[in-house]
């Protein structure tokens, strides 16, 4: 098992925040992208409001009022109906 060395792999952080900020090296970013509607992914995982709402950790009422439009998803929910949409076998995998 190899032991991480915490101290050095800040110090190589730093030195790269230090070389993007002048422009010498390129950073990897990314944009995640918005989950569709709880709905649709919901019926794509072919759950009923109240299993989904379990998978969630959400009540039942939050779901209602993000399907119909109330509220919306904020959050650590949105992250978790991103992986539900993206990586279905996850849930699948729960219930």
């Amino acid at each position: 098992m190899n032991r991480r060395d915490i101290g050095n792999e800040i110090l190589e952080g730093l030195k790269e925040i230090k070389d993007y900020k002048k422009g010498l090296i390129e950073l990897k970013q990314s944009e995640l992208s918005e989950p569709s509607e709880p709905k649709v992914i919901r019926s794509k995982l072919k759950l009923s409001q109240s299993a989904f709402a379990g998978l969630l950790g959400v009540s039942m009422r939050t779901l209602q009022d993000w399907e119909q439009g109330r509220r919306n998803p904020q959050g650590p929910a949105i992250a978790l109906l991103r992986i539900a949409e993206q990586h279905p076998e996850v849930f699948s995998d729960l219930h």
